[in-house]
């Protein structure tokens, strides 16, 4: 492999599905990287032909901006989708997502962008704290409205939170709580186990989709399964 290859291999690895808030490259939805002097090409794949065709135009067009400074050329390619006509056609053109779509794109890249990063937020929120919970059996749910982020240990969780903070603009401060709202403010200690309780099921809504999607496509491509990596659950349920 060479160092391009290489470089660019861990460029798409900062590609994240903005749906499933995993790496591209650890779901296997890299089909294909090729390198021809300065020339990079990138051929990508989905569990399905009908996954949603915003979803795959921001994954397919983050990819391309992540190999941009890489490399001379470009091509970033989609493959087997029921729009990746438009979608190459559109990604090749530089187009952007409103260009390539026209009056079918309801919401602008930033716009559908902003609402995944917030997602990932607080499923991220609810994986730091619920690990509380489990190492603190005697700590009462109402008592997470406290927690800062300075009470949080240094782990793979904990960092994760504070990289999806950053990409929202909330503070990283230590004194900052963790248990806030997509702006950033701290809900009422009453109303914490209600919004334990939301973040969990958009937690376990990621966590599920992403084990459907990764065997979908190991399904639909087989020997795709080589490509991706293991996950690392976080957070496991409990046995009910």
């Amino acid at each position: 492999m060479t160092d391009l290859q290489t470089r660019a291999r861990e460029a798409l690895g900062t590609v994240i599905d903005p749906e499933l808030d995993e790496p591209i490259t650890d779901l296997g939805f890299v089909r294909s990287l090729e390198v021809d002097g300065s020339t990079v090409t990138v051929h990508l794949r989905l569990p399905t032909s009908f996954c949603s065709p915003n979803f795959a135009y921001l994954m397919a067009s983050d990819a391309k901006d992540a190999l941009a400074p890489l490399a001379e050329q470009v091509t970033v390619m989609l493959d087997d989708h029921h729009d990746s006509e438009l979608i190459n056609r559109g990604l090749a053109a530089d187009a952007g997502y409103v260009g390539t779509f026209g009056h079918e794109a309801e919401t602008s890249l930033d716009e559908l962008r902003l609402t995944f990063r917030r997602k990932a937020h607080t499923a991220a929120m609810e994986r730091v704290l619920t690990q509380m919970l489990r190492r603190n059996k005697d700590l009462p749910e109402e008592d997470l409205h406290d927690v800062t982020l300075g009470d949080l240990p240094d782990e793979k969780s904990s960092r994760a939170l504070l990289r999806r903070r950053e990409a929202l603009g909330l503070s990283t401060e230590p004194s900052a709580p963790v248990l806030v709202d997509d702006h950033g403010n701290p809900y009422p200690r009453e109303e914490v186990p209600f919004r334990l309780r939301f973040a969990r099921s958009i937690r376990i809504s990621m966590d599920g989709n992403a084990h459907w999607c990764r065997g979908l496509l190991r399904t639909r491509y087989p020997g795709s399964e080589a490509d991706q990596a293991p996950r690392s659950n976080d957070v496991k349920e409990k046995a009910s």
